[in-house]
């Protein structure tokens, strides 16, 4: 069989192996491929938002929260010599230290004097002066700007409390 790059060789030769790289966290079935993951966590139903346990992120799909956590796997080979994060292409490098570390914020709000170093930033502020609020709340009449201001509302209906103090060891 021919094969175009590297990574169909690669991918093929698990065949001959069995090895399974990317595991499904949620019923530990195994994939040659991380597109194969993908698909597959699709047929997971989320009763409650899924949280990255290496990072603060927060994720009301399977294939969203799997993805992510392929982020945190990937080889990362461009470290930020300021702040330790790695990345797997020396662009990601420089347009991170560009955006976190010089301060610099292109992205300015057409509405008011305001300026953000990320897109997602401004279109979020921008939701501020439309009143746009797509994330509605699907037990209630609530809705939010933002899909995080929706995830932590869903918290007050589930009880779910995901944050323990250290101290006293209540949750939150």
């Amino acid at each position: 069989k021919a094969l175009t790059d590297k990574s169909d060789l690669t991918c093929h030769m698990r065949r001959h192996t069995g090895e399974k790289p990317y595991q499904c966290c949620i019923c530990d079935k195994g994939f040659t491929k991380k597109i194969y993951l993908v698909k597959h966590a699709e047929e997971h139903t989320v009763d409650k938002p899924l949280q990255c346990n290496q990072c603060d992120n927060i994720f009301t799909s399977n294939s969203n929260h799997i993805s992510h956590m392929m982020k945190h796997t990937e080889d990362k080979k461009y470290q930020c010599n300021q702040c330790g994060n790695s990345f797997s292409t020396n662009y990601t490098l420089a347009r991170h230290v560009k955006l976190t570390h010089t301060g610099e914020k292109p992205y300015q709000c057409s509405q008011c004097d305001k300026a953000f170093a990320h897109t997602i930033d401004l279109i979020r502020h921008s939701k501020t002066h439309t009143g746009e609020k797509p994330y509605q709340c699907s037990q209630c009449d609530k809705a939010f700007t933002i899909k995080r201001g929706l995830i932590n509302h869903l918290r007050k209906h589930t009880g779910e409390k995901p944050y323990k103090c250290s101290e006293c060891e209540m949750d939150f």
